[in-house]
């Protein structure tokens, strides 16, 4: 449970919204209908679970920076994108229209619309003629000086220690914009229900979502909060609640135990601009083992996940840091740029890394983190970070899915409209050609459902691609069989004997062995998907010996040495690959009395990043700066990662 400094953080802003709602603080404001729980049985189910891609992180045109940016992409316009529409987005020509229409090469599966929570009033009230505040300096500045100074103008408060709602905007209580933002949230829930297939088709699913947005002292500590359903609280805020554990108590009292058959969970995003502050250790208000196992419990309930790639560049690993043994590894090197500042936090943290300044964290990267969870199950008991991944786009373009490498054209807006901004070096933050396309979210469920997705997340069943649908699953056992890659049963016989990824298996002196497969994403006709190169395990222990934090890679199918290449100047792949990857493998170095973790990294042979296609389609002299830094990669090899599987040391 969370102590009782954080239940204590409950504002009166939080209030009125919720009886604006319909109900008290406690209840969830008024639902579309009851509907969610009737829907027809899904033609398509299988028990053996398939995969599923999405997108759980989303921008529109309600998100302050979204808007800003002269985005205008609506939630009900972001939902048909995710289905396969086109949608219009900057820049704007002479009459103000804007220019450009993208789609998707593919619908998706599923999606999260998360837009900012903490401005929802302040931009309904700020670009609707006739609102109250609408004449207001603050909302004046907010439309007349877009782009930067319209960002900055609420973005700043999102990273004070002190954060305020902006008096001639909102009144000197705050509650000015409260009315305003549960009109915009009881939106939201509208555009996601008319988005979801409830016929047998189950062609799609949305979820109700948004993202708490805290970047106190300018590190990235946001949170993306799913929905099973929709039974909803009204969001929670920054200005309500300013930490973590403030989030999660508020998700608890106002979803989980509300009575209302609500269920939610948190995905943080973006640990490589959080300075470890993200996943630093802390029990708040605890005052021994006993109470921080009780907060390292409840945040691995609130928190299953971690976004492990998106725009904004990979959170896997990052080569160099200290307090972890290991080789270096090379792809380590995927989508990282170096910022400013020291370069390595330590045992401490920092700030400013949503700014692009300030330290790393080994606790900024999945494996440090994990290995930092293992750490605390050994003092008390209990592992705070037991955590599965997946990917998404962070688009703020209202555009999910958005993912293709040859045809990308930003992620913000005006920020980012052309081929001169997007090989820039970004307008307000770090951007230009720091960023990607960004991912996609991959789950294996019985069928397209809320509750089957949901199902999935919460279990941690579970993987992240760069891009690509990859469908990769990872399975643990002591009891699998080395034949099992040939086997035509190989997935029942794999849940009958095993545990798939995001779960844990206890150690025993046989060592579990790990059934990895993988399948290259077939693509289209018009953009084929491409081979995949090799399979690769990483694993992460406590060693017994040194009781230190140590790592390791494995190569354990395909050829790293395959000979595929891609033509930096015209983007044409060659070379053997395989449609298919599988291994069963069996750690050379196990131990059973030492806690570990396991996952898997699959990589696509190499082809060309977006900057090199941007780069080739420009004319020589047009090109800029970036088109010839020999510090910028050309190509890359996209990828996918599986949620770990955890062995549980024997004592």
């Amino acid at each position: 449970m969370i102590p009782p400094l954080a239940r204590g953080r409950r504002s009166v802003v939080l209030l009125a919204l919720a009886a604006l709602a319909g109900g008290c603080a406690n209840e969830s404001s008024a639902p579309v209908g009851h509907a969610e729980d009737r829907r027809e049985p899904c033609a398509a189910r299988d028990e053996l679970r398939r995969p599923l891609f999405g997108d759980l992180h989303v921008h529109t045109t309600l998100s302050f920076d979204a808007h800003a940016f002269e985005v205008r992409v609506t939630p009900d316009e972001a939902w048909r994108f995710a289905r396969g529409d086109g949608v219009m987005l900057p820049p704007l020509d002479a009459e103000g229209r804007l220019t450009r229409n993208v789609r998707i090469d593919r619908p998706l599966d599923f999606a999260a619309l998360t837009d900012h929570s903490e401005f929802l009033g302040e931009v309904e009230t700020c670009t609707t003629p006739g609102s109250a505040a609408y004449d207001s300096e603050t909302c004046r500045t907010y439309r007349e000086a877009p782009d930067v100074t319209g960002t900055g103008l609420f973005g700043i408060q999102v990273a004070s220690e002190n954060p305020r709602r902006y008096p001639d905007v909102c009144g000197e209580d705050g509650l000015g914009c409260s009315d305003a933002a549960s009109a915009v949230w009881q939106r939201v829930q509208e555009a996601a229900e008319a988005a979801y297939d409830r016929s047998s088709r189950c062609e799609f699913t949305s979820f109700v979502a948004y993202e708490y947005t805290a970047a106190t002292g300018a590190s990235t500590n946001h949170r993306n909060v799913i929905f099973r359903n929709a039974r909803v609280p009204f969001p929670t805020t920054y200005f309500e609640q300013p930490t973590p554990q403030g989030l999660w108590a508020e998700l608890e009292s106002t979803c989980l135990d509300a009575g209302t058959g609500c269920d939610v969970l948190a995905i943080p995003h973006n640990p490589n601009e959080s300075n470890g502050n993200m996943f630093r250790v802390e029990y708040p208000g605890a005052t021994g083992p006993q109470a921080e196992r009780e907060q390292a419990a409840f945040r691995a309930r609130m928190e299953p996940l971690l976004e492990i790639f998106q725009h904004k560049g990979d959170s896997e690993c990052r080569n160099g840091l200290s307090g972890i043994v290991g080789g270096a590894d090379e792809q380590c090197e995927f989508e990282k740029w170096t910022r400013p500042g020291p370069q390595d936090c330590g045992d401490g943290t920092g700030t400013l890394g949503s700014a692009n300044y300030g330290c790393y964290s080994r606790r900024d990267f999945l494996r440090g983190i994990l290995l930092e969870g293992l750490k605390e199950e050994a003092r008390i008991g209990e592992n705070p970070y037991r955590l599965g991944v997946i990917a998404s786009t962070d688009t703020h373009n209202g555009t999910p899915g958005h993912v293709a490498e040859d045809e990308f054209g930003g992620h913000r807006g005006t920020d980012d409209d052309g081929p001169e901004k997007q090989l820039g070096t970004g307008v307000i933050t770090a951007g230009g050609i720091a960023y990607d396309p960004g991912g996609l979210a991959g789950v294996w469920a019985e069928e397209n459902s809320r509750d089957a997705i949901f199902d999935a997340l919460r279990r941690r069943e579970t993987f992240g691609t760069s891009g690509p649908r990859i469908a990769v699953r990872l399975f643990a056992g002591a009891d699998l069989s080395p034949e099992l890659c040939s086997d035509p049963e190989m997935v029942r016989h794999a849940y009958e004997r095993g545990t798939p990824m995001g779960g844990a298996v206890p150690a025993t002196d046989a060592p579990p062995r790990i059934l990895v497969s993988a399948l290259r994403d077939a693509g289209t006709p018009d953009r084929p998907g491409t081979p995949l190169q090799r399979i690769q395990v990483v694993k992460g222990w406590i060693d017994r010996e040194d009781g230190l934090p140590h790592e390791r890679v494995f190569d354990v199918a395909g050829d790293a040495g395959n000979g595929a290449s891609v033509d930096e100047a015209t983007c044409e792949t060659s070379g053997p690959g395989a449609d298919s990857l599988c291994a069963v493998w069996t750690d050379p170095d196990w131990d059973p009395r030492e806690r570990a973790f396991y996952y898997a990294r699959v990589l696509e042979n190499p082809t060309c990043r977006w900057s090199a296609w941007t780069c080739n389609r420009l004319p020589a002299a047009e090109r800029p700066a970036a088109c010839n830094d020999p510090s910028v990669k050309r190509t890359q090899q996209e990828r996918a990662w599986t949620s770990p599987v955890f062995v549980d040391a024997r004592s």
